[in-house]
């Protein structure tokens, strides 16, 4: 396979992978052409950069002399300007795999990736695989959600993990001693991953039950844990409050460090908010319901 890839301004780069797409291009790619900050958007934004490398995606038998030119003729790009670049085959998930290995979370949670041994059997070992995974404790705000976890183990108690991802954090509350846990998430293949990886640890799916926003009926529960985006947090705030029992415990994550004040303040008023924890940049927020 090859890529074409053409550097264009921003107002220019949904035209430009619409033409890739109806040139044969297998898909296309973005990034940033220089050095420019992407921040979080506002709901309905989509934000791009100034000035982005639109890529397209081809297969090595396609002519790529004549998709130049017709690039070039349509864009009014110069021929020369339009870049190639011979793409590898290689199988992403497996080589992903190879750097993803036992990772430890406070004193005793692991998250063990198929085809390893627990590391230490004694702990509380989380069986987690990859190719399944949204989540598997390798981005900060996942690490700062375990190691909290295991800090804190939920005895005994009831929770929700909102934005479950790959269900690791429904997982490993339910292993740290939650009786119940409930998976919610926008994208049903999150659900598949949750319940495949609840299965994968000897979870009944009676204790991790899984829903889109839509299905999920909502009732209080002892912990509650969202790591999503920090505008989400702001937004969802009244609903994810009344998801927790008085006295009952929240986590938040998924926010900068820089994000962590606008956050806390949309919860102040329902929970005696703790001071941030910080984790390379990133941020977990923690209260208690008033």
């Amino acid at each position: 396979m090859f890529k074409l890839k053409l550097t264009v301004t921003g107002d220019r780069v949904e035209s430009v992978e619409d033409l890739l797409l109806q040139l044969g291009a297998l898909s296309t790619s973005l990034e940033d052409a220089g050095d420019h900050p992407l921040l979080e958007p506002r709901p309905g934004e989509t934000p791009v950069w100034p000035e982005a490398v639109v890529a397209g995606l081809f297969d090595d038998d396609a002519d790529a002399a004549g998709l130049t030119l017709a690039l070039s003729a349509r864009t009014g790009l110069a021929a020369e300007a339009i870049v190639r670049e011979d793409v590898v085959e290689r199988d992403w998930v497996r080589a992903w795999m190879d750097d993803f290995r036992p990772m430890r979370f406070g004193e005793r949670l692991w998250i063990v990736p198929t085809g390893y041994e627990p590391p230490d059997p004694q702990g509380v070992n989380l069986l987690l695989d990859p190719g399944l995974a949204f989540g598997t404790g390798t981005h900060p705000t996942t690490a700062l959600c375990l190691e909290w976890l295991d800090k804190h183990p939920p005895a005994d108690a009831t929770a929700i993990d909102y934005g479950c991802g790959s269900g690791v954090l429904a997982i490993a509350a339910l292993r740290l001693g939650a009786r119940h846990c409930i998976g919610v998430d926008l994208d049903p293949q999150a659900l598949v991953a949750t319940r495949d990886n609840a299965r994968r640890n000897g979870i009944a799916d009676d204790r991790l039950p899984v829903y889109l926003p839509e299905g999920f009926a909502a009732e209080p529960a002892d912990l509650v844990m969202a790591n999503i985006l920090s505008g989400p947090l702001v937004e969802l705030a009244p609903m994810l409050s009344g998801l927790v029992h008085p006295g009952g415990r929240l986590i938040l994550s998924g926010l900068l460090a820089e994000q962590a004040g606008s956050v806390s303040e949309a919860y102040r008023s329902t929970f005696r908010m703790e001071a941030p924890v910080l984790k390379e940049g990133w941020v977990l927020l923690a209260g208690t319901r008033r």
